[in-house]
């Protein structure tokens, strides 16, 4: 059991584990403020355009509530529409976001990773050959015309 417990520390107290847990927390107070957004801002404005209704009320009744006086015998069975546009707005804005941040961070680390431009520098001319050389390279031409 012991040998148990040391492997489950070695494996949580791994960078890319903690990493992760900071990210699990961050994305889901993201996740309440974008769930705010849209609910309190942006479906309010949609509303607006579609007549005043509320919009996470729509839904598509399958079977009407049974109701005995004031008390609900069988509960209604409804499709609710609304609330999953809602929750796809609700990602389509999540999603919008993280992609912006990933822009943001490459964008970032390719400047970070690229190399300052120096001073351009002039290609320096190919030194003349020797005598020695040319010589050689005759000599080479000679010998390649008589294998022919």
């Amino acid at each position: 059991m012991k040998k148990f417990m040391e492997e489950f520390k070695a494996f949580a107290m791994r960078g890319n584990v903690l990493d992760m847990a900071v990210g699990v927390v961050i994305g889901g107070a993201f996740g309440k403020i974008t769930t705010s957004l849209v609910n309190d801002i942006i479906m309010p404005l949609i509303s607006i355009l579609t007549g005043g209704v509320d919009f996470s009320a729509w839904k598509w009744v399958l079977k009407e509530a049974v109701m005995e006086g004031s008390e609900v015998v069988d509960p209604e069975i409804a499709v609710n529409f609304g609330n999953l546009i809602s929750v796809i707005l609700d990602f389509i804005i999540i999603a919008f976001a993280v992609f912006c941040m990933v822009k943001a961070i490459n964008k970032m680390h390719d400047k970070l990773s690229k190399p300052e431009p120096e001073a351009e520098e002039t290609p320096e001319e190919e030194p003349e050959p020797t005598k020695e050389e040319l010589l050689l390279a005759e000599i080479r031409d000679l010998l390649k015309e008589q294998s022919k």
